[in-house]
């Protein structure tokens, strides 16, 4: 897949669905999908440039996808 960063929300969401399949999205905090995203092996960004804008755009992809 190639290394990930914070902009490149869907390839994060596809990393996410299934490093994390089982997790329940509407119990998932901002801060906790941050950690999320840092521990995927392909993530290469900086962990400081993130905000909530950012998690929530991935937070909302990773939801339409799972709930077409």
């Amino acid at each position: 897949m190639g290394q990930l960063y914070w902009e490149d929300t869907y390839e994060l969401v596809l990393a996410l669905m299934e490093a994390y399949g089982e997790v329940d999205l509407d119990a998932l905090g901002l801060q906790q999908l941050g950690e999320m995203v840092m521990r995927l092996p392909d993530f290469a960004d900086d962990p400081l440039l993130v905000n909530a804008d950012i998690l929530t755009d991935i937070l909302r992809e990773w939801y339409e996808e799972c709930n077409p």
